[in-house]
């Protein structure tokens, strides 16, 4: 059967500036493709590209006959005055399903999508269920390819959980932009990166965004090794040149034509290995005390909703703080008590004088009008970074940002640029508290990373509030978690608050917890034994484990030799072999645990 989509050798540019040239990208049945690349390489044109919103400069997107295209675009709003049963109708009309099919198909599709009250408006809905009903509005209509541009965005943790459940349960193929790796490990099986370091403008590696991770590397390896290659043999080339060979003779032309070759394939790979990143970098005070922040029975209710109940929590220096919760349970609330926006309704908090607490607010607030160059420095045209000072221009660059954007209106910049600006005005500030309220939207994967060295690195107090998994495992010292009706717990890491939270909704529900105990009942007769060919299969695994391995060293070996790493078409079945071998290990390994567990 062919690809549902099936796009070959489009280019899309904005003005003089390419976004991507001469790219090819198919998605057939059954693919679930993670699709990441820095800020700006042209992710969200792209699936624009795909889904038919936008016209490629050049090249074709054949779409299989008859195959529905659904697209979730970023930022999911509704008219005001329809009901979520009319978003749901207006799409089944749109798609011309059946009237017949009408009503089945709005019950499955708002019980899997858990909207309970078909007639709630849709514009009232807060960001995450917003984002929910968009998804529920492609759904309904049963289509062959889902194409999601940052899903995640406004959903909370249990809803990333929830989506996760969705793409993998479902039947369509799909496609997704996320820069959230825990996301993109559980759902992907295949991740593609835009961007313009390869030469064919992408990078495609089947299985897990971790697997992504080891190809990537062994990919960038072989440029590195295919650059040092180029470069001496260039070099032998100009050593050659420069002694004057006599151009008439037909060799000495054919070798002149060879070397001028070989520089202009050195500039390409030269110019496609270079990146940068930028430079993160935030800046604590000297401050000796060690109890920053104490909040002693801190209570906190709007009308007659509890936000906070009694919350005895200390905040000391290098502490680095997890705030976790559902949607509405007061994260950004205690963000703005510590910034003293707000006063507990209840109880006392703290704080050492002469406190220096720096806010990174969700809500991103620029001067729409202002230039670059203002919003940097507002007052001259330099910066004090780290005790120095240094001219703005400078300063931007760290940010991957040129000279000529110094001029730009804020309101032109992307995203994840705004995003940057906002991080550079906070490293201004030497702060002994850093408050930071998701400050992963719109970052890409690189900036991600860099920004989570830079807090590992950071010696003052940090809280940090965001849906991303990953950074939250690997940045926080303590995880505080609010259950969203006042109560509050403190735990070591995400893993454990969420088998906290499991707990708390399961004993909230009686029928789970009956239905708990039923499946939880020890089975009879003890432990489950190996069969006959379960045993036999379990004594020679070790074996079978040994020789797996020694094919995946080979492969390895195979993938470093120079002369393979120069030659592009055996450079790539190199690549494949690998990826099978370490494909077979990890799934004797994994046999291997679970015939072990069924052992005893």
């Amino acid at each position: 059967m062919p690809p549902i989509l099936n796009a070959q050798g489009i280019t899309k540019a904005f003005g003089a500036t390419p976004l991507f040239r001469e790219i090819s990208f198919t998605v057939s049945d059954g693919d679930r493709i993670g699709l990441i690349g820095p800020n700006g390489a042209g992710k969200s044109t792209l699936l624009k590209v795909l889904a038919g919103e936008k016209d490629a400069d050049s090249g074709d997107v054949a779409v299989r006959k008859r195959a529905r295209v659904g697209y979730i675009q970023q930022e999911s709003t509704f008219p005001d005055g329809i009901t979520i049963r009319q978003v749901l109708e207006k799409s089944l009309v749109k798609a011309k399903i059946p009237e017949g099919e009408h009503e089945g198909r709005i019950r499955e599709t708002s019980g899997r999508t858990g909207f309970t009250d078909l007639n709630a408006q849709a514009a009232s809905l807060s960001g995450g269920w917003r984002k929910r009903l968009a998804i529920a509005e492609v759904v309904i209509t049963h289509p062959d390819v889902l194409l999601l541009d940052e899903p995640t965005n406004h959903l909370d943790l249990k809803g990333i959980v929830w989506l996760e459940e969705l793409l993998n349960e479902g039947d369509f193929a799909c496609v997704l932009i996320s820069h959230d790796r825990y996301f993109l490990e559980n759902v992907a099986t295949e991740i593609v990166e835009l961007n313009r370091v390869y030469a064919d403008g992408l990078l495609r590696v089947k299985g897990t965004y971790s697997k992504f991770i080891e190809g990537k590397q062994l990919h960038l390896d072989a440029q590195s090794k295919l650059h040092e290659a180029l470069k001496n043999r260039v070099k032998t080339e100009v050593e050659w040149l420069r002694r004057g060979p006599k151009a008439r003779a037909t060799k000495a032309k054919a070798r002149i034509d060879n070397a001028n070759d070989l520089i202009g394939q050195l500039k390409e790979v030269s110019s496609r290995i270079q990146t940068s990143t930028a430079g993160i970098e935030f800046s604590a005070t000297e401050r000796q005390t060690k109890r920053l922040v104490e909040f002693e029975d801190v209570s906190l209710s709007f009308a007659d909703r509890k936000i906070l109940q009694k919350l005895n929590f200390l905040i000391t220096a290098g502490m680095r703080v997890g705030l976790v919760g559902p949607n509405g349970s007061g994260k950004t609330t205690i963000l703005r008590l510590l910034t003293g926006e707000l006063e507990p309704t209840s109880g006392t908090i703290k704080k050492a004088s002469s406190l220096k607490i720096v806010y990174f607010s969700q809500m991103r607030e620029l001067d729409e009008g202002m230039t670059l160059r203002r919003a940097l420095a507002p007052d001259s045209d330099s910066v004090v970074y780290q005790g120095r000072v240094i001219h703005v221009a400078s300063y931007a660059t760290k940010f991957l940002f040129t000279s000529e954007q110094l001029n730009q209106p804020v309101e032109r910049l992307s995203g994840g640029e705004r995003a940057r600006v906002l991080i550079a005005k906070l490293m201004l500030e030497p702060a002994d508290l850093l408050l930071l309220d998701e400050p992963t939207n719109d970052l890409d994967i690189a900036t991600l990373e860099i920004l989570e060295e830079s807090l590992l690195e950071y010696t003052g107090a940090l809280v940090l509030v965001t849906h991303d998994r990953y950074m939250l495992d690997r940045v926080s010292t303590i995880v505080l978690g609010l259950d969203g009706q006042g109560g509050t717990e403190t735990f070591a890491d995400y893993a454990q608050w969420e088998q906290w939270r499991g707990v708390r909704e399961e004993e909230s529900s009686p029928a789970n917890a009956a239905e708990k105990k039923v499946e939880t009942a020890p089975a009879v007769g003890g432990k489950k034994k190996l069969s006959y060919l379960e045993a036999r299969e379990f004594a020679g695994i070790e074996t079978a484990v040994e020789t797996a391995e020694e094919r995946l060293q080979t492969a390895r070996d195979v993938v470093d030799d120079p002369a393979v790493s120069t030659d592009a078409a055996r450079l790539t079945a190199a690549l494949a072999e690998m990826e099978a071998a370490q494909e077979a290990v990890d799934t004797l390994y994994a046999r291997w645990a679970e015939l072990t567990e069924k052992a005893g």
